[in-house]
């Protein structure tokens, strides 16, 4: 039985220790699951994924952003998911969020195309600008995305250990929460657990 999460308009947490030094962390943390099976999706429509490129310097203002480009930034995420998750749990990176994240690292165009009209002639032209401006993000995206998994901060990757957090972040000692929130959430868990419990007479 599939069970459907209910998206809310609350407050995200702060950003997870790492978020801010690597955008494809805070990519692959966009989608946050909350107590009680729902989540916030900050990436959910194309003016959220504008938004979300524009608060990280990835694409101008009243770019236009349009829904196929709004669900090509987050199958991407999806994948840098896919690979930080393997990564945590020391297993081979999956084949196709390998090819997905390389084929976003060469998809965006280095110039401008040569094309051939028969009023024209010769001329040469970028893609379509919004396409472009997308493409250009996600390459970014991919290739920070790579610097953190070959990088020496990849040993410090690890996901947040509150339940139900779904994010990832750099661990700094022993802290392995991504926000105060779900250190406090986990403390309270493990206090709970541990009180004892009334017995049967």
């Amino acid at each position: 039985m599939r069970i459907m999460k209910e998206t809310v308009t609350a407050e995200p947490p702060p950003s997870a220790p790492g978020a801010e030094q690597y955008p494809a962390l805070d990519l692959a943390n966009s989608a946050i699951a909350l107590p009680g099976g729902q989540y916030i999706d900050l990436l959910g429509t194309p003016g959220d994924a504008e938004q979300w490129l524009v608060d990280r310097d990835l694409a101008p203002a009243d770019t236009g952003m349009m829904e196929m480009c709004a669900t090509m930034l987050r199958s991407l995420r999806e994948q840098v998911r896919a690979l930080l998750a393997a990564h945590v749990a020391g297993l081979p990176a999956p084949a196709g969020a390998l090819t997905a994240v390389n084929d976003a690292l060469t998809r965006a165009p280095a110039a401008s195309l040569l094309h051939w009209d028969p009023t024209r002639g010769l001329y040469r032209e970028a893609s379509h600008p919004v396409t472009q401006i997308v493409e250009h993000a996600l390459a970014v995206l991919a290739a920070n995305a790579a610097d953190l998994l070959t990088g020496p901060d990849a040993e410090r990757l690890t996901a947040c250990g509150s339940t139900p957090c779904n994010r990832y972040l750099l661990r700094h000692g022993r802290r392995h929460w991504c926000s105060i929130r779900c250190g406090d959430r986990a403390r309270a868990a493990r206090a709970y657990a541990r009180r004892p419990r009334p017995t049967a007479d």
